[in-house]
């Protein structure tokens, strides 16, 4: 069986679902703005990850389709398994039973940002694009975007005097 690698953002929300009851996917969590969530979910029913089910809460809807009305999504058996939790949803695995870590895409130009930004000292802008390749701008625009905007995670930066201007992720 071949392994699904999930981005950070696939992998907060598929376990999400699947630490609920009923394996719904919204209400979503995740601090993802704009169309993110979309995107993510969309790739999630791609995978099959996820499937659309008719939705009984208003609050959960994720689409309407004329036929069946309101449409939500909720975790597939593969989105258990997939994250090791069971291969059914209804069962819990015994506690000492540890659960595989997530696999996420490895080698990303994102990953080595985020790896710079939390090792000790954290990274300057002319770090990264020494590090990336990225353009300073792409790098700035990396760190308020993808980081801040789309993965809630907290970019700090001060001023560490013969560095220069120092950004930092809290350790993961």
């Amino acid at each position: 069986m071949t392994q699904i690698l999930l981005s950070d953002a696939q992998a907060v929300i598929l376990s999400t679902a699947c630490a609920r009851e009923d394996g719904a996917v919204f209400p979503v969590t995740a601090s993802l703005k704009g169309g993110a969530v979309g995107n993510v979910c969309k790739s999630l029913l791609k995978l099959g990850l996820i499937e659309e089910i008719a939705a009984t809460d208003l609050n959960t809807v994720w689409r309407h389709d004329e036929e069946r009305g309101p449409i939500t999504l909720r975790a597939t058996p593969l989105a258990y398994s997939t994250l090791g939790i069971t291969d059914e949803p209804g069962e819990t695995p015994p506690p000492e039973t540890p659960t595989a870590p997530v696999k996420r895409r490895k080698g990303t130009k994102q990953e080595t940002l985020i790896e710079m930004l939390r090792a000790e000292g954290g990274a300057t802008i002319d770090e990264i694009v020494a590090q990336t390749g990225w353009q300073s701008h792409t790098v700035r625009g990396a760190m308020s975007g993808a980081l801040k905007k789309k993965l809630g995670l907290e970019v700090t930066s001060e001023k560490i005097e013969g560095r220069g201007r120092v950004y930092r992720l809290p350790a993961a």
